[in-house]
């Protein structure tokens, strides 16, 4: 009996990046770059908050501290920056909280979504990227953007080999996934 063939995730939709001429973020991290487009239209402040962070260089250094085959990446706490708050990783923040933009785009393999605690306005630095559709989470968190160029990023990052997370699961990266950077550019600049 032949062995089965493995099933690969869908693609995200193919967008001509030369040709947008709205900022994009170009994330570069220790697997590759990831180039995201961004959804002001139903996430105006979340968009904002992502693109003046970024600016500013408050995701440079940090690490993905939270990766779930089948379901997602997380990054953006500042706390990664320190192997010694490892036991932390997860808490940090910029200091302050957005308020939730919830909004009917679909959390799909490729879109940003905020991350947050039990209050729904409790999003600040935290995001997430997903592997795959978890309808679940649809207008519970605010998705508010998504990879554009960088698939073969998104399965490398998927890939990870994993061990115990602080939430019991096996979600705690073995080796560093650093977040060298996430730079804001023109779209048309993309090669």
């Amino acid at each position: 009996m032949p062995a089965p063939v493995p099933v690969q995730p869908p693609a995200p939709p193919r967008v001509d990046v030369l040709k947008t001429t709205n900022d994009v973020g170009v994330i570069k991290t220790s697997a590759g770059e990831l180039v995201v487009e961004f959804w002001p239209e139903v996430a105006t402040n979340t968009v904002e908050n992502f693109k003046k962070l970024a600016r500013q260089g408050f995701y440079d250094g940090t690490a993905s501290h939270r990766i779930i085959a089948g379901f997602m990446v997380q990054m953006g706490d500042p706390l990664t920056r320190d192997p010694v708050a490892k036991d932390r990783w997860g808490s940090g923040g910029p200091g302050y909280s957005i308020n939730a933009e919830f909004n009917e785009r679909k959390h799909e393999r490729g879109v940003l979504s905020m991350a947050r605690g039990m209050d729904p306005n409790s999003a600040g630095s935290q995001f997430f990227i997903c592997f795959a559709a978890k309808p679940d989470l649809d207008r519970q968190y605010t998705t508010f953007g998504r990879v554009i160029k960088g698939e073969d990023v998104l399965a490398k990052l998927e890939a990870t080999p994993c061990g115990p997370g602080s939430d019991g699961d096996r979600s705690a990266p073995l080796e560093r996934v650093a977040v060298e950077s996430i730079r804001i550019i023109p779209g048309n600049s993309i090669q």
